[in-house]
């Protein structure tokens, strides 16, 4: 099944551009996963394993980073990558 993951990274910091940056290269770079950007948030489109796997491995690191952090998540279990419509 592959799901739909809309997701912002609240990094409680002055510096918190370089943190977000940092989150969003770090998936960018896996293979099988799709990112979508925008001014608010980040959207993520995979198979669901692979996509969870990924959320419990980065968000840590991202936590171990900066534990003042906040994540948003918002998870649907469709394809709503864009252009796709997820039937």
């Amino acid at each position: 099944m592959n799901i739909s993951v809309d997701i912002s990274l609240y990094p409680l910091t002055e510096d918190y551009s370089d943190l977000v940056c940092d989150f969003i290269a770090r998936i960018e770079g896996i293979e099988g996963i799709t990112v979508a950007r925008n001014t608010l948030s980040t959207q993520i489109f995979g198979e669901y394993k692979q996509v969870m796997a990924l959320l419990e491995t980065e968000m840590e690191r991202s936590f171990n980073q900066l534990p003042y952090s906040v994540f948003v998540l918002k998870i649907v279990g469709l394809d709503k990558t864009p252009n796709n419509c997820g039937c």
